[in-house]
């Protein structure tokens, strides 16, 4: 199995002293058949344009026909500094997985976190625009704003990491990589892999 993981720098585990971000943490907890090829593919500060723009070309050269393959699309906060509206996310964003149906690529779609120095209304809209699309097609969403964006430890992570911005946004740390983790590991993870929680 080859898993190709776009979006933006949290994609990266940007701000990360163990460098292992949420993917790093999610593929150590998960017990696949086989041992997967996972490959982050990350653009710093990527709007859902930019990533629209971009992603088959990267990802196609890495897969193999007739393979087991696996895309995860990791929303960013880049649309609300670039101030992208959310139709327009919307559209790039089904523009992104129904490309991924064509071509029979089973699709996952992280949405954004509540990073501190984002404009948390038009973040709750563009969370609730990449849900819907992903609704409307059967696709399975982890939403991580509405849990973390009352999580204490989410927070204390926030102003821990206040130093480490990127376009004004607050990169997560090791706990809020772990909590984001979590929240992946307790969505559609497993079934969507076809894995199980490693003991």
């Amino acid at each position: 199995m080859r898993i190709c993981i776009v979006g933006d720098e949290l994609v990266a585990g940007a701000g990360d002293p163990r460098g292992l971000g949420w993917i790093g943490r999610t593929v150590a907890r998960t017990q696949f058949p086989e041992p997967p090829v996972v490959m982050p593919l990350a653009v710093p500060g990527e709007t859902t344009g930019d990533l629209a723009a971009r992603w088959e070309g990267e990802v196609i050269t890495r897969l193999v026909p007739g393979g087991e393959d696996r895309l995860v699309v990791c929303v960013g906060t880049a649309d609300v500094a670039a101030g992208v509206s959310t139709p327009r996310a919307r559209l790039d964003m089904a523009n992104i997985v129904d490309r991924a149906a064509n071509l029979k690529i089973p699709c996952l779609v992280v949405g954004p976190p509540p990073l501190g120095g984002v404009d948390r209304q038009t973040l709750d809209a563009l969370s609730r625009a990449c849900a819907e699309v992903c609704g409307r097609r059967g696709i399975p969403f982890v939403d991580t704003l509405s849990p973390l964006a009352a999580h204490d430890q989410w927070a204390e992570d926030m102003m821990a990491s206040a130093a480490r911005t990127v376009d004004g946004a607050t990169l997560p740390g090791q706990a809020g990589y772990a909590l984001m983790a979590w929240l992946v590991l307790h969505g559609p993870w497993f079934e969507w892999a076809g894995a199980s929680p490693r003991q």
